[in-house]
């Protein structure tokens, strides 16, 4: 990357002239956790069972990259879930989890640009389905916790398109999408906070870093390090 430059305060911007078109775009994907919302879910559902200290300490690591095997680091964590009711999600999702600052007014503005919209989330199907229906997503890609008996197993489903959505995955599903819709990945968005955001940011046409961990930061073209994310409006204008 270029040297970095402070377009306004709490926005950097690097490797890319300013201003750029939304338009010119065609898919925009979001992290989840910690980027379309103000939570680690994986965390919150944690402080159920009493271990909330134990698994945000291995979900920080992940996010930082310092356990470069994600797979294992969420295998980890949902194990410690075991037991926790679905009621408890339930809570989890009326009670803490709210939409970060611009995350409705940055989908709206991409909608109308013609955008398609993507979720993809290390977190969990319970929540990020709602989050896609709440922001109106068009597509969203998450792990989904097995539940017996109204009760968390500790294990995650299979699903169609593989086990664990972990960096890897996420970078394969933009390129998927992308080949669906026919356009480059040059003009995908890619919008995340943490290590396992890096692949599908490192094949977008534009990275963008959402208060993100430092790693994340220095390698996207866009950081908004201050206010919503409706910011990126300010880099890439309707």
């Amino acid at each position: 990357m270029t040297q970095a430059t402070e377009l306004a305060p709490g926005l950097v911007v690097q490797g890319i002239q300013a201003p750029l078109s939304l338009s010119y775009f065609k898919l925009i994907a979001f992290d989840m956790d910690s980027t379309l919302i103000n939570i680690e879910c994986v965390d919150e559902i944690a402080d159920a069972a009493g271990r909330k200290a134990e698994v945000a300490a291995i979900t920080e690591a992940a996010m930082q990259g310092l356990i470069t095997d994600y797979k294992e680091s969420l295998r980890q964590r949902v194990a410690l879930l075991k037991g926790v009711t679905v009621s408890h999600l339930e809570h989890v999702f009326t009670e803490r989890l709210r939409f970060n600052p611009g995350a409705k007014e940055l989908i709206t503005a991409a909608k109308a640009a013609g955008l398609t919209t993507l979720l993809v989330s290390g977190g969990f199907t319970f929540f990020a389905d709602r989050v896609r229906a709440g922001l109106g997503i068009d597509f969203a890609r998450s792990n989904m916790l097995e539940v017996d008996n109204g009760q968390l197993t500790g294990r995650m489903v299979d699903q169609a398109w593989g086990d664990i959505c972990d960096g890897a995955e996420k970078r394969r599903t933009l390129l998927e999408l992308a080949s669906l819709m026919g356009i480059s990945p040059k003009q995908a968005i890619a919008v995340g906070d943490g290590a396992n955001d890096l692949p599908m940011m490192g094949v977008a046409g534009l990275s963008v870093a959402y208060h993100a961990k430092p790693t994340v930061r220095a390698q996207a073209h866009v950081a908004i390090n201050q206010g919503g994310l409706d910011r990126l409006l300010e880099v890439v204008t309707p």
